[in-house]
């Protein structure tokens, strides 16, 4: 489910994620915020479905302010979870892992690829 408490949890995720990081270039960096910034339709059961992807909100930088698009990106596992509506909290993948956020800092994106 796609809720606050799920943007709550993934904000710190993404905060541990970038203090493990070893991309010199968000050292520092942390998260003040994730939030839900498209109709409901957009994080239906079926859009997810159809479109295997869903676009946020984050507050990102070294002061944690700056506006950044945030796409996550839905897994198998996180695809089955979210169809049945079960948490897909356990789909968000260690921060100790370097391979499943991205981030382009000259054009705010962040990319999240859930299990």
């Amino acid at each position: 489910m796609l809720d606050q408490d799920f943007c709550e949890y993934l904000e710190y995720e993404i905060c541990k994620a970038f203090e493990q990081s070893n991309y010199d270039q968000i050292k520092g960096y942390w998260c003040d915020g994730v939030l839900l910034n498209q109709p409901d339709s957009c994080y239906s059961q079926k859009f997810v479905n159809d479109n295997r992807q869903v676009s946020l909100k984050a507050f990102l930088g070294q002061n944690g302010q700056t506006q950044y698009e945030l796409i996550l990106k839905f897994g198998k596992k996180a695809l089955s979870r979210f169809a049945r509506n079960l948490d897909i909290k356990e789909c968000v993948p260690s921060p100790d892992k370097q391979n499943w956020l991205n981030i382009d800092t000259m054009r705010n994106i962040i990319e999240i690829q859930l299990d």
